[in-house]
């Protein structure tokens, strides 16, 4: 009964088990309702946060999903991802952990100084591929649609050829209202620009997310205590990023097989609360086609 609750209902927790058990005629105590389940090998963890997902969004990353089912990897390689993200001076971005004896928590070496608000933040744009790092750079005012596309303009295109991306590489933006805006759309035509179909909804998506992280935690471990400092620590940490952590970013986080199935276990999961999404039909894994030599030994097959 303890296994099939928590399997149906994982929110469920260890005082609701007992209390439902209780009201079943059988007594037990929180700590054999842990033993119990982890012996199925269930533990308690947080609950991963993630978009919130619409039946539309869904189709979307679905569609997505079904169209660069059989893109190889040379075409992903080609790809200039970006993003913009904000960087706190202080708060959630500095989260460290310590040694400490108990009941030392307060202890000034042991804590992390904060402020309301964050102490101030900046707002960054950057891209990269997965031959290393693009541009990096602080946005000072609240960004619109002609700011966006002057960014673009000074550091899309010679980060392209710092990377020197081959003929036909493809860039990357998520629907924000800036980067789909009328003006925006007509000036990337106008400059040729391959722009990546993106579906809404999906910055899980975007191997990127995974380098701001790599970078906030970089910044944090050195601890700016002004806005100017952290400011050029980002540019510092940005910078020595190795370009092997680009590349395990795109290996590691954004696998269209391994997308695949985290696609399909969505349908099946999602088919069964959205009538709209049972309407569409997910490919078998077959139609992938073969991997490469390369992938298969990456992969461990």
């Amino acid at each position: 009964m303890i296994t099939r609750t928590v399997s149906k209902k994982p929110r469920t927790t260890r005082g609701d088990l007992v209390n439902d058990l209780q009201r079943a005629g059988t007594k037990v105590t929180k700590a054999t309702i842990s033993n119990t389940l982890r012996r199925q090998r269930l533990k308690s963890c947080s609950a991963r946060r993630v978009p919130l997902l619409k039946p539309v969004h869904v189709q979307a990353r679905l569609k997505f999903a079904r169209e660069h089912l059989d893109d190889p990897e040379e075409d992903w390689e080609n790809v200039t991802w970006s993003d913009e993200t904000k960087i706190e001076l202080f708060g959630k971005n500095s989260t460290r952990r310590v040694w400490r004896r108990k009941n030392a928590e307060l202890h000034p070496k042991n804590t992390i100084p904060t402020v309301k608000h964050g102490g101030g933040n900046i707002m960054l744009w950057g891209c990269f591929s997965a031959k290393g790092p693009g541009g990096l750079i602080r946005v000072k005012e609240r960004m619109n649609g002609a700011m966006y596309r002057e960014i673009l303009s000074d550091n899309l295109l010679p980060s392209a050829r710092a990377l020197k991306m081959k003929p036909g590489w493809v860039f990357q933006h998520d629907n924000d209202p800036k980067h789909t805006a009328r003006a925006t759309k007509e000036w990337l035509r106008k400059k040729h620009f391959k722009v990546l179909e993106w579906p809404s909804q999906s910055p899980d998506l975007n191997p990127i997310e995974n380098l701001w992280r790599e970078l906030k935690v970089r910044v944090a471990q050195r601890q700016p205590q002004n806005i100017t400092a952290l400011e050029e620590i980002c540019m510092e940490e940005w910078a020595k990023i190795p370009a092997t952590m680009y590349i395990r970013i795109l290996d590691n986080e954004w696998n269209v097989y391994r997308r695949y199935t985290e696609f399909r276990e969505l349908h099946n999961h999602l088919r069964t609360q959205f009538p709209q999404v049972d309407t569409f039909n997910f490919p078998p894994k077959k139609a992938i086609g073969n991997k490469t030599e390369k992938h298969k030994l990456r992969q461990g097959e």
